[in-house]
């Protein structure tokens, strides 16, 4: 027999997980998602999460309460009458009465290898910290922060130039099909858990805007980690002095580069730049406004050349 479950995410990369949970037969009797955002150049629209125009378009009923905390909304939960609540990048806290508001409770699809990166964003994180490996993780909820026991993970590997986005694509897919295997064992009454390791925690706090702009006099790992762990979004960045006057430019993917000299230094024609320790080549930057491009045609239409400094 299919479960009935009650969905709860709301970026993209939920909406994989509900969209396989759906194709895998499972009832998904109502989805929550964070409420519908401002959007547009002057905030004027509201725009809904991928995971409420998902549902929507799979005739699931759609909840978007800005808490759960109210009894009346907890109420609503529990008579759903679900077997289970799913939880992928919601974006709320559970308080007890919901995570024991169905049969089975409450798991949670986290991007990292728990307990390591619990918290908002651990797929930046992990880049950023120059980690060679993350991973999915299934888990049962509790009301701690990403502490629950974990029931099934799958290992993913963080290529040396491999970008956020580029992970993110990979542990959406990854983490969308272990939910519909632990679903599948759980239904069979066969999903044992194992508590967290009591070491090696850390916390994977929210990106802030003080962390985008680019320090060239760290060292180029740390550099290029943190360039490839902003990207896309929020992409980090750093100054250029094009046309004599400074200018925003965000930096998408770089490797590691050879030479070395004044941090900040362009170094060649293939805009290696001087890091504090060694040095990063930078492969795709975006001028404010602009679209993407390739280090040479920015270097050709920016008009720098080897010695000048971002």
């Amino acid at each position: 027999m299919a479960l009935r479950v009650i969905f709860m995410g709301t970026p993209e990369f939920s909406a994989a997980t509900l969209k396989a949970i759906v194709e895998a037969g499972h009832e998904v009797v109502a989805a929550y998602s964070q409420p519908p955002r401002p959007a547009g150049r002057r905030g004027l629209e509201l725009k809904n999460s991928p995971v409420h125009d998902l549902a929507e378009s799979l005739g699931i009923e759609v909840r978007t309460p800005v808490s759960l905390k109210g009894e009346a909304e907890q109420a609503a939960f529990r008579a759903l009458g679900a077997d289970v609540a799913v939880v992928v990048a919601y974006g709320l806290l559970l308080p007890r009465a919901v995570l024991e508001g169905t049969r089975l409770g409450a798991y949670n699809g986290h991007a990292s290898l728990l307990p390591r990166w619990r918290g908002a964003a651990p797929i930046q994180r992990a880049i950023m910290a120059g980690d060679a490996e993350t991973g999915i993780m299934i888990m049962k909820m509790d009301e701690g922060l990403d502490t629950g026991p974990v029931a099934l993970t799958e290992r993913v590997t963080i290529g040396a130039d491999m970008t956020a986005g580029e992970l993110h694509d990979a542990l959406r897919d990854v983490g969308a099909r272990l939910m519909v295997e632990a679903l599948g064992r759980l239904e069979a009454g066969d999903l044992p858990t194992v508590a967290q390791a009591g070491e090696g925690a850390t916390y994977a706090a929210k990106i802030s805007k003080d962390e985008t702009r680019i320090d060239w006099a760290k060292p180029a790992r740390e550099v290029h980690d943190r360039i490839r762990g902003l990207s896309p979004f929020p992409g980090a960045w750093c100054e250029a002095n094009i046309g004599g006057k400074p200018e925003r430019l965000k930096l998408l993917r770089s490797t590691m580069g050879e030479g070395a000299g004044t941090p900040g230094t362009i170094l060649d024609d293939r805009l290696t730049i001087a890091c504090g320790d060694g040095a990063v080549r930078l492969v795709e930057v975006q001028r404010a406004g602009g679209k993407p491009m390739e280090a040479g045609a920015f270097l050709r239409g920016a008009g720098l050349k080897k010695g000048d400094r971002l």
